[in-house]
């Protein structure tokens, strides 16, 4: 028998990678967009439109980012290593490719694109095989993007609600508290690529329901004991109330965005 008191063992990356399937619609649904500026920031940081780019876009889960690079006049194709997060795509953008894999083993063929993005989805690699699998695919003057929509620390209410998150979970919110010296440095520990670093910061507003959709779709309460996650997100909803009495979160957030060149 078990020892109650034992803590459990913490999920590991590859459980909190596969999390995301079983709740694949609840992720479209809820999860925020990117604003204009952000591809706005890659043409710059790239020197190159993505207008008429091959674009690969890897970890492409349900394909908000991938919508956005189409709607920029990218060719993309779309590569994705989850079941559920797959269906989902398919469903929402069917004259879009998608191709199982991820970034460790690309089914691409050499310098055969010009940009390779990865939109919240980074951290599920291994630099030490993502990264020469980038530079193998991407293009002489390519680029490597990689960004997440961080939670504006600087407002009060987020930063207590993501203190309450990592207390009541027990986890480190690195990708949202690091430096963009260390994110470099996580991005690529050989320090083979030369990354350059820009935020955008926006904003968006929804319901307090919507809210709470969007948190629970992160692996961190895809993991965690169900009873214990709802529980959360019930008192999380008290605390809302408070500082959003109509009912309407506005969520603010900087897209910490790096990007390497190709020689």
């Amino acid at each position: 028998m078990t020892n109650p008191t034992t803590p459990p063992t913490p999920p590991t990356p590859t459980t909190r990678a596969h999390s995301f399937n079983a709740a694949a619609a609840q992720y479209a649904k809820n999860r925020p967009s990117y604003p204009p500026a952000l591809f706005d920031a890659i043409e710059d940081l790239a020197d190159h439109p993505l207008t008429g780019a091959r674009v690969a876009d890897i970890g492409a889960g349900t394909g908000i980012a991938t919508a956005l690079l189409r709607a920029r006049g990218a060719e993309v194709i779309a590569i994705e290593p989850g079941d559920g997060m797959t269906a989902q795509f398919r469903r929402a953008l069917p004259d879009i490719p998608i191709v199982r894999g991820n970034g460790n083993a690309l089914p691409l063929a050499d310098h055969s694109v010009d940009f390779l993005t990865y939109a919240q989805a980074w951290h599920w690699t291994d630099p030490a095989h993502s990264v020469p699998e980038a530079l193998r695919v991407l293009r002489p003057g390519g680029a490597l993007a990689l960004w997440w929509n961080t939670s504006a620390l600087d407002i009060p209410w987020i930063t207590e609600q993501s203190e309450r998150i990592r207390t009541h979970f027990g986890i480190d919110r690195v990708v949202e508290q690091n430096g963009s010296g260390l994110r470099s440095a996580l991005a690529d520990p050989t320090g083979r690529l030369d990354f350059a670093h820009r935020t955008v910061r926006w904003s968006r507003r929804v319901p307090v329901d919507t809210h709470l959709a969007n948190l629970g779709s992160h692996s961190a309460f895809l993991v965690h004991d169900e009873a214990s996650a709802n529980a959360f997100l019930t008192e999380e909803r008290n605390h809302l109330r408070t500082v959003f009495p109509d009912g309407i979160v506005e969520e603010t957030y900087v897209v910490e965005l790096v990007v390497a060149l190709t020689s």
